[in-house]
């Protein structure tokens, strides 16, 4: 006999009015935007991970003299600002060819010159003097492939030099003082390495950290839309159930239901985000933008988020009718408080308690370690959250002394999760604002703006090449102060090496036309300046920055979406009780009032709790680094804390039509 599951689930769907319908497209608008933005965080971290890939190659693995075949020094330059990776490379007489390096169809001959698309552009844009100068002379320049580049934006050139040429010689592969990663010098036979340039190396780690602080807003946002509409739901099910149907009828009619809604906004949500690939590849990260190709996640990972989503919302909707399934007559009635146990409080400090002993002791953690420890605080907190609601509702329920106050405590503690599913997600976000507002990574050293060095190999030399500085920046129109540097200043620019400092007066352009005419004085060297002195630092800064933005960024944006869906799916499940509170002759502002008191009162207990454990978090890591709080930081989180109030109440706002719709006309409804 041929189950009737099917046949009933799609005769309910049809029959559930439009009410039933706002709720499906709502559910399955959820589930789009759930899987839209697991997409672009798979995408952002799988694509981090290719960037850092195709810069390996500049820094190749080194192979014993008499296997090589090429001499490969990689240096860094800085134009504007902006770092310009140079690779020389020189092939050694007598050796087999070397094969071509990433991006370039056949090694550079001596006098050769390829560069990126992007340093091509400022080439030609920029006088010769502050910058293609830097280059052998070249009547045209080849172009780098995308192979060999991590970004459309980025600025490399590969140069052919002679094996005898300073660029490729060992002073050229010597590292300064403050140096870390930016010049490295091998014996080659290929282009196989694994170490990623300064400028890539971090970007993943970054962006996992980033995924690790949104994967669970973006959980709780599709976890919401599996149970839109539960209450009606039940109500059917309930009495479906009480006609003679199964359990496993029941919670397989409500399995397919909610797999095909998710299922087709998962669907529509990854098809969104291959529509809009090429424009998410113009967002700039790091070293610039993306290849298209970067971002592309592939079939098994599209298939893996779809299936993953639609699973989600499949068992967040199933799991609403436990008691539906054990109790159907009380459903009906409406007898079930909900209540919480005390038991959530007491794995709460329990798991509180092991991160605490885990990551107080100073020791120093893995990154898989932090990662577990922030879904362990966030386990907490969703253990927590019903119970604190519910206790608030019986507090303040006793306390009330307004009716829209009264009313809110009571929802409070007659559905303690669903309150708590409408703040969850603006709560979690709270860590997130605390955290990084607060967090203050800045490793400072000494400053030198407007200063450019050049590396001498002892103090005779350093003394003849300021002679010669003097007359080549007179020459290049520069006004500079030239000074020699000893081994005694640890402070200056060299850090303590033998050199040449020049203070150069003017702006950028100064700058860059100094570093330009010096080049030839640096013995294979580039001379450099504060850019590239404190770039390992900075670029840690500027990722964890710009993942800390957006991350706050799209985590109140998700917070809000969840807390307006669940807001317009509680005004459809509890249109009955509205309906009869009309009727009964309260009015409609009463109602809306009601509904925000009950959203304001726990936020703000627990989105205050988990910020202040934010900023207890980062006030810890800034005493690790040895950094202060500044005001800027406050100011932060006051904009941070004000933005997110805002768009919760937009959201609980946006539903306010629809209270006022459902509750048109109440002694007409099918209720």
């Amino acid at each position: 006999m041929r189950s009737p599951v099917l046949s009933l689930t799609w005769h309910l769907a049809r029959s559930s009015g439009r009410r039933g319908l706002q709720a499906q497209l709502l559910a399955s608008g959820a589930a789009a935007v759930g899987s839209f933005l697991l997409l672009v965080m798979i995408a952002a971290a799988l694509g981090a991970g290719a960037r850092a890939d195709h810069t390996t190659w500049r820094t190749p693995d080194a192979v014993p003299a008499k296997l090589a075949t090429a001499v490969q020094a990689t240096t860094m330059t800085y134009v504007r600002r902006e770092p310009v990776t140079v690779v020389n490379l020189a092939q050694m007489p007598g050796r087999e060819t070397t094969p071509a390096p990433p991006g370039l169809s056949v090694f550079p001959k001596q006098g050769q010159v390829y560069l990126s698309p992007a340093l091509t552009e400022l080439v030609h844009k920029l006088p010769a003097g502050q910058l293609a100068d830097r280059f052998p002379k070249a009547t045209s320049y080849d172009t780098i492939g995308a192979a060999g580049l991590a970004s459309p934006d980025e600025l490399v050139a590969v140069v052919g030099r002679a094996l005898g040429d300073p660029a490729v010689s060992r002073k050229a592969g010597e590292q300064s003082y403050y140096d870390d990663g930016l010049t490295r010098r091998a014996m080659v036979s290929g282009f196989v390495g694994t170490k990623a340039s300064v400028f890539t190396g971090f970007d993943r780690g970054s962006v996992l950290l980033g995924v690790v602080l949104l994967v669970v807003p973006v959980v709780v946002l599709a976890s919401a839309a599996g149970r839109l509409g539960a209450a009606r739901r039940e109500q059917r099910l309930a009495a479906l159930r009480l006609a003679g149907a199964t359990p496993r009828q029941i919670l397989a009619m409500t399995a397919v239901e909610a797999a095909a809604v998710g299922a087709a906004g998962a669907l529509a949500g990854a098809l969104a985000y291959m529509a809009l690939l090429p424009a998410l590849a113009e967002l700039p990260y790091g070293v610039g933008a993306w290849y298209t190709g970067q971002l592309w996640v592939g079939l098994p990972w599209l298939a893996a988020v779809v299936a993953a989503v639609t699973a989600l919302i499949t068992v967040s909707a199933v799991t609403t009718l436990r008691q539906v399934a054990t109790s159907p007559l009380g459903v009906a009635q409406q007898a079930d408080p909900r209540r919480t146990r005390a038991i959530r409080v007491v794995l709460f400090v329990a798991v509180l308690g092991y991160i605490w002993a885990t990551t107080g002791d100073g020791g120093q953690l893995k990154p898989r370690q932090l990662i577990a420890m922030l879904v362990l605080f966030y386990g907490a907190f969703w253990l927590l959250g019903p119970w604190v609601v519910d206790r608030l509702g019986r507090i303040v329920g006793r306390v009330a002394v307004r009716p829209a106050t009264l009313l809110a405590a009571r929802r409070l503690s007659d559905d303690p999760r669903g309150a708590w599913r409408t703040v969850s997600g603006l709560v979690l976000a709270g860590f997130v604002a605390g955290f990084f507002s607060v967090s203050t990574l800045d490793f400072e050293g000494p400053s030198h703006e407007g200063e450019v060095a050049v590396i001498a190999a002892n103090a005779a030399d350093a003394r003849h090449a300021a002679a010669e500085a003097r007359t080549t920046l007179r020459r290049a129109g520069v006004t500079a102060t030239v000074a020699v540097s000893s081994e005694d200043d640890f402070d200056s620019l060299l850090g303590g090496a033998n050199g040449v400092i020049i203070h150069v007066h003017g702006g950028q352009e100064s700058i860059d036309t100094a570093v330009t005419a010096l080049t030839p004085l640096g013995s294979g060297r580039y001379p450099f300046t504060q850019e590239y002195v404190s770039a390992p630092d900075d670029t840690v800064i500027a990722r964890i920055a710009t993942v800390s933005t957006a991350t706050l960024a799209l985590s109140f944006l998700v917070a809000a979406a969840s807390a307006g869906l669940t807001a317009a799916a509680n005004v459809l499940d509890r249109r009955r009780v509205y309906g009869l509170l009309r009727l009964a002759g309260a009015p409609l502002k009463l109602l809306d009032d009601a509904r925000v008191r009950e959203t304001v009162i726990p936020l703000a207990v627990l989105a205050g709790g988990t910020t202040a454990m934010g900023v207890y978090g980062a006030t810890q890591l800034n005493k690790a680094a040895g950094t202060t709080i500044d005001m800027s930081g406050a100011v932060q989180l006051a904009l941070c804390s004000a933005v997110g109030a805002l768009a919760m109440f937009a959201a609980i706002a946006g539903s306010r039509p629809l209270l006022r719709k459902v509750t048109a006309g109440p002694a007409q409804t099918a209720d």
